[in-house]
């Protein structure tokens, strides 16, 4: 079935729009986009009058307008998991005092559901509703380490392994390994394999049938979650979570 030319278009522009919360003036967003100022006019014309964009008229800039916050906030709020999880992501944050993420698996990627900001100074550069690749994020290394077996070989065999840091994981064998280990120790760890000096610890979350369908990570710079405070703290936290919630969506394994 071939694409409605205008509808995609439109959503192609949606798409960028999310990646600059500030707005991005017309002339940049063309050459993003690929598409000319007279096309991209018209399209944002559309799109205005129905509000999910909106124009800066002081920088000329244009940014998602308020009609695709309701559609997310719908979206997010008929989710069990965030609803249920919450309560407990925020525990979690206000106890070791980093960010804590929620995130699901979405076409091959990670999709973050919900954060949860640390007050620390130096955070993390992370949004609700972004994604990430599955290989080099704890959150991803959870997700896959729950799946079905031809879903799993699927997506791993279209992984393009990029590095993405001096400590990306850019073999498929080493990779297939790390889930191993991450089956066997119930969670995983991204050792700044997705972004440099930030270190992530994540764990699984269970529905009543056993299965993993979302994973939650404590992240921080690596010079405050360290090696040793997961081994001595972090670990136990993310084990004593993961039950918590999991229970509270019907799981009844241990």
């Amino acid at each position: 079935m071939s694409n409605v030319q205008s509808l995609e278009r439109a959503l192609t522009i949606l798409n960028k729009l999310s990646e600059y919360p500030d707005g991005i003036q017309i002339t940049r967003l063309s050459e993003q986009v690929g598409l000319t100022k007279g096309t991209l006019h018209r399209l944002l014309a559309t799109l205005a009058s129905m509000n999910y964009v909106v124009k800066d008229e002081e920088t000329d800039k244009y940014k998602l307008g308020l009609q695709v916050l309701f559609l997310s906030r719908n979206l997010l709020n008929n989710s069990n998991i965030v609803t249920i999880a919450k309560p407990f992501l925020e525990k979690l944050s206000q106890e070791v005092n980093e960010t804590v993420h929620l995130c699901i698996e979405d076409r091959g990627e990670v999709i973050y559901i919900d954060k949860i900001e640390s007050t620390q100074t130096i955070r993390m550069y992370s949004r609700i509703g972004s994604r990430a690749p599955m290989y080099c994020t704890a959150v991803g290394k959870i997700l896959l380490s729950g799946m079905e077996q031809n879903k799993f070989d699927e997506l791993v065999s279209s992984f393009e392994f990029i590095p993405k840091t001096p400590t990306t994981i850019i073999s498929k064998e080493e990779f297939l390994q790390e889930i191993e280990r991450v089956k066997s120790q119930g969670y995983a760890l991204d050792n700044a394999e997705n972004e440099a000096v930030l270190m992530c610890i994540a764990a699984p979350i269970y529905d009543h049938k056993g299965k993993i369908i979302a994973s939650f990570s404590i992240s921080g710079p690596n010079n405050r979650v360290t090696i040793d405070v997961i081994n001595s703290t972090l670990i136990e936290k993310m084990n004593q979570y993961s039950l918590a919630i999991s229970r509270n969506l019907g799981y009844t394994g241990s």
